[in-house]
């Protein structure tokens, strides 16, 4: 019996919580909207706060109210994790008032809500160039702000993960046998990030990716071929004279000098 009455009590509470808020959507009273959506974004309810903001909105537009209002339906929209449609708001409340006290913040958000959509380093990295662009662009206009020093951090890890990705596209084409694009993938990576911590990989699968093109090349090409692996391989050791691929190298160096038929002696 007790049960039942917490539930009829629970049920007669939140019937009359959503009983308030369908009167106030419908109110005709928009100084009340404004409160009661500033109550709900104190309150975290952020639903609740967007809604009202939305309706009361063009209402205020040109008042003092204003500002305000937008800036915290961009924030409510932030904090709720929409963060496609925070971003939207923080760039339109950017352009719209960008004298305004808020102006900063926004121009940082909108950044920042690139920054969250940035997904892993094998996805398309469209958001990761987008943030790393609202950075930069945040530190021109706010040179002086407490910010910038977030915004280089963000920058390096965001430039980190363009720098996974562009390995692991590089990678994708040697496994998948086209040795051709490999050696282009990996030489328009190595040359977009040179002091990349897969450099030691990357110029291993490019002198692999050349032997392998040497190896299944048709004889007519196979001895410019092999002379270019002989090339790379020197290049390697010269860079990484101990290297972990130092078996798999050593390999490639015997059949390639074996193939043209070079008398060496044993340089490691």
């Amino acid at each position: 019996m007790r049960i039942n009455l917490l539930a009829i009590m629970l049920i007669g509470y939140l019937t009359s919580g959503c009983g308030e808020y369908e009167k106030i959507l419908k109110s005709d009273n928009w100084d009340h909207k404004y409160d009661k959506a500033l109550s709900y974004y104190d309150q975290e309810k952020y639903i609740k706060a967007v809604t009202l903001f939305e309706q009361i909105l063009p209402r205020f537009r040109g008042t003092e109210k204003s500002e305000r209002i937008n800036f915290l339906h961009a924030k409510s929209y932030y904090l709720m994790r929409n963060y496609i449609m925070a971003g939207h708001q923080f760039r339109t409340f950017r352009r719209t008032y960008a004298n305004s006290e808020y102006a900063e913040e926004a121009d940082y958000m909108s950044g920042y809500c690139y920054y969250k959509l940035s997904p892993r380093p094998s996805l398309d990295q469209e958001f990761t160039d987008k943030a790393i662009n609202a950075f930069i662009l945040f530190k021109t206009r706010y040179p002086l702000s407490e910010r910038v020093k977030e915004c280089d951090l963000l920058i390096n890890e965001l430039r980190e993960k363009l720098t996974e990705k562009s390995y692991l596209n590089a990678k994708l084409y040697f496994n998948l046998g086209d040795f051709k694009a490999a050696k282009i993938a990996i030489l328009n990576s190595l040359e977009d990030y040179p002091d990349t911590e897969f450099r030691e990989e990357l110029l291993f699968l490019k002198l692999r990716s050349q032997f392998l093109l040497s190896e299944n090349s048709i004889p007519e090409k196979q001895r410019e071929r092999y002379q270019t692996t002989l090339d790379e391989y020197y290049s390697f050791i010269e860079e990484f004279p101990k290297s972990d691929y130092e078996k798999e190298i050593d390999k490639i160096y015997e059949s390639t000098v074996d193939f043209l038929n070079i008398e060496t002696t044993n340089i490691n």
